[in-house]
């Protein structure tokens, strides 16, 4: 520490992570931030932008400059290296962390290079005997990664898989480095394990489908993640050596963009061009051209493996960050380390990757100022026998009201009754629709009665208001509507997302489909529909509106098990 202050210096403070950086620790008025670039007046436009309670000071330096000398300078306590890219760091590639280590000066970057971050612990020796740490991969990939990893490794005896992806949103603005980053390796071969063995696949091109879905979340749209190059591929194996295939993705929107870059990277793979990171300048403006698709985020992790009784297990870790958030994210860790720091929990002296440094609980307060939902899933076959409700909600049904849990809580066959109130829509399309698939009749007060019969994973619900009943059949959705319930009224299906809302279960429609077609969102049912414990009682709203028709049905009451 210099004094009651910590200095640190961020080399890119005022770019698209760096710049983030400096906005998560502005409140922190123990801190003195270098705000470093290239660009004093950039530097200084930033600083004048960010309201803050630390020390700001904007800074000229080039990360391949004389870092010597403006270190001597400036003296700061920690570097921090938000510049990037690092997959093409030059002839010493840790000059800079080098100069610090010789300095005294601690160290930590942002960096996702696989070479870059792995290498770093050739410098450990030289850390600990000067009493520094130097941290590489403070970032999504593999500090985040890595304490997800951690948070679902205790339930495994073995894990033979890994897989992960980040599905950064189309409208938050991605620098050109990182572009630059990403087209280095398109088409490239990239270091896996297949079936037990080091195996090479490419760089954009190779890639799986998922969905990301937090427990208790709007689930992201389902994608295909493109190979990426991360620093976790080359890592894993030395933390579980028995794994038999690890894959690391991207997965943007518009996808057909992606599909573009992966087809480019053929032209590398086929050697009729070297490399695409001349083209990183165009990729980027299209980027930002076509930005197409939801404001959201999100990043997953999933292992496989076996239990201690020998049986499947399979667990995932979930992330969504809505809107301008999802950026956020990268520099959280290094935001972790330098409060810990200020805490009292300053990093054991070394260099090292940042995997295993920090842990979920270390991240949750960070995500909690933001509008950031993760949670874990138990993807194990076993979970299949599980009700219905439980199933889709995961670790996020602990949070439903007891009499909410309670109606959605068993796989057997049962029946439910109570009163209700019932408005219809007046015109005649909503009229239409209604009689066919048979929603009651106006009444302000009703007995209802609800047959949920359970059947291979499947309800089938029956209800009945006076003497006209409909029924419709739930199950969980497979394949691209992965994660969301499924709801089939005759020929069309309607897909929900089950969300837990200050003491309510939110259903909340994110697709469609007639015959199996997907129909437009847009054109979609919708109106406000939860359940929610009122008096002890469970509660039901369900409104079905349309673009087309406007109010089709409502109906609200309440509904207690049949006694006797």
């Amino acid at each position: 520490m210099s004094g009651e202050r910590l200095r640190v210096l961020i080399l890119g403070g005022y770019g698209t992570f760096g710049g983030r950086l400096v906005r998560l620790l502005a409140d922190e008025p123990r801190l003195t931030l270098l705000v470093a670039g290239r660009s004093l007046d950039r530097a200084r436009a930033f600083v004048e932008s960010v309201t803050a309670n630390a020390v700001l000071e904007p800074v000229a330096m080039d990360r391949n400059g004389d870092a010597d000398a403006i270190l001597s300078t400036l003296k700061p306590d920690l570097v921090v290296d938000a510049s990037g890219p690092f997959q093409d760091a030059g002839p010493d590639p840790y000059h800079l962390v080098k100069t610090c280590i010789v300095r005294g000066i601690c160290y930590l970057d942002l960096a996702d290079a696989t070479a870059f971050v792995a290498g770093i612990s050739g410098l450990d020796q030289a850390a600990r005997e000067n009493g520094v740490f130097a941290l590489s991969g403070c970032s999504s990939f593999p500090a985040l990664s890595f304490a997800a990893i951690d948070a679902l490794k205790p339930d495994f005896a073995s894990i033979e898989t890994v897989t992960a992806g980040i599905a950064p949103s189309p409208k938050a603005r991605m620098g050109l480095n990182v572009v630059k980053a990403v087209s280095s390796y398109a088409g490239k071969p990239v270091a896996l394990i297949r079936g037990g063995k080091p195996a090479t696949g490419y760089g954009l091109m190779d890639g799986i489908r998922r969905t990301i879905a937090p427990p208790g979340g709007i689930p992201l749209n389902s994608r295909r993640f493109i190979l990426a190059d991360t620093p976790d591929l080359a890592l894993l194996p030395r933390s579980l050596p028995c794994l038999k295939s690890t894959f690391t993705g991207a997965g943007t929107e518009p996808q057909i963009l992606q599909r573009l870059l992966g087809l480019c990277g053929w032209l590398v793979r086929l050697r009729l061009l070297p490399s695409l990171s001349p083209f990183a300048s165009l990729f980027h403006k299209a980027s930002q051209r076509f930005a197409f698709g939801e404001h959201r985020g999100g990043m997953f992790v999933a292992l496989t493996g076996h239990a201690a009784d020998g049986g499947p297990l399979a667990k995932s870790w979930h992330l969504v960050a809505e809107g301008d958030d999802g950026p956020f994210i990268p520099a959280m860790a290094a935001e972790t380390i330098i409060r810990g720091w200020l805490a009292g929990r300053k990093p054991e002296p070394g260099a090292r990757p940042a995997a295993g440094e920090l842990t979920l609980a270390d991240f949750e307060p960070l995500f909690s100022r933001f509008a950031i939902r993760s949670g874990i899933r138990d993807d194990s076959p076993s979970g299949e026998h599980a009700p219905l409700y439980r199933r889709m909600l995961g670790s996020a049904w602990a949070s439903l009201p007891q009499s909410v849990a309670a109606m959605h809580d068993s796989t057997v066959s049962r029946t439910v009754e109570g009163r209700a109130k019932v408005e219809r829509g007046s015109g005649l399309l909503a009229r239409l629709t209604a009689a066919v698939i048979g929603f009651p009749a106006d009444n302000p007060d009703v007995p209802v009665r609800v047959r949920f019969d359970c059947a291979d994973g499947r309800e089938t619900w029956i209800r009945t208001f006076g003497t006209k009943s409909f029924r419709s059949v739930q199950s969980a959705a497979t394949g691209r509507d992965a994660c969301l319930l499924a709801e089939d009224f005759g020929l069309f299906r309607v897909l929900i997302a089950l969300v837990p809302d200050h003491g309510r279960l939110r259903l909340v429609i994110r697709g469609w489909r007639f015959l199996g077609l997907r129909l437009p969102l847009f054109l979609a049912p919708g109106g406000e529909t939860f359940e929610e414990e009122r008096d002890g009682l469970f509660r039901f709203h369900v409104e079905i509106t349309s673009p087309l028709t406007g109010l089709i049905v409502r109906y609200t009451g309440w509904l207690r098990p049949v006694t006797g």
